[in-house]
């Protein structure tokens, strides 16, 4: 006999959600972190039945991996499929069909759209004058404002659609989204790129630390062509915190 969901046990499971690589591993990868954050909920179910609900656990500690910010989607249809006494096989496949697609969504959407946007525009705030610290916080407060919507918005389409829950990011369109943040970055670029080349020292405006950054980028992206986004990212992300240094330094 399972129980209904409770506001409690879904809160509870989406602060978990956060921590769901806290025990990535090369076997289960996300496992053991989906299954200590369904365990909430879990408990809520089969809260008269203890047997049931050790089974229901260690069938969640099997191998699962998505990108972290969207397995919320993942985390909360698996517990609309226990709520609603889904046969755990059925519950099992479903997780294999959508950990792929949650991957792909996820890298395409946050490491190789939303993150470079936020962070040249960061850098396009600072070369307009902001302070260094501000840059920063400027960089945190939308960038984490954009990642903890998809969070919030991925455990609820999961606990909303359960099984059906395709047709819900069919509609969301989270590939559309990634698509449209590139030509947005792109702008941003040209637009530091036309500020430094029409600076009245030219690059030499920038500073020696800018200007090898810049080399680095572009030797990395010379040799690696777009396997280097990702470094990319990580030190479009460093500039940003050296910024920071220096604006609370000075």
């Amino acid at each position: 006999m399972t129980g209904p969901l409770t506001r409690g046990a879904v809160v509870s499971t989406f602060l978990r959600s956060f921590l769901i690589q806290g025990s990535w591993n090369y076997r289960t990868m996300l496992g053991t972190g989906f299954a200590w954050a369904m365990l909430p909920g879990l408990r809520r179910i089969f809260r008269d039945d203890p047997d049931a609900l050790s089974r229901a656990l260690q069938r969640h500690l099997e191998h699962f991996n998505a990108h972290p910010y969207l397995a919320g989607v993942a985390l909360g249809a698996a517990l609309r499929l226990e709520a609603d006494g889904t046969a755990p096989a059925v519950v099992s496949r479903f997780k294999t069909a959508v950990r792929g697609p949650l991957g792909a969504l996820g890298d395409a959407l946050v490491w190789a759209a939303w993150l470079p946007f936020v962070a040249v525009a960061a850098l396009a705030l600072y070369w307009l004058g902001l302070p260094g610290g501000w840059t920063v916080i400027a960089f945190l407060g939308v960038y984490n404002v954009g990642h903890i919507a998809l969070r919030v918005w991925g455990l609820r389409a999961g606990l909303a659609a359960g099984r059906d829950v395709a047709g819900r990011l069919t509609r969301a369109d989270l590939a559309g989204w990634a698509r449209r943040l590139e030509p947005a970055s792109v702008f941003l670029i040209g637009l530091l790129a036309g500020a430094l080349l029409t600076a009245p020292d030219g690059l030499r405006e920038a500073g020696a630390a800018w200007i090898g950054l810049a080399a680095l980028a572009f030797a990395g992206g010379l040799v690696g062509g777009h396997r280097t986004w990702r470094p990319a990212a990580m030190l479009t992300v460093t500039a940003v915190a050296l910024i920071a240094a220096v604006g609370v330094l000075t």
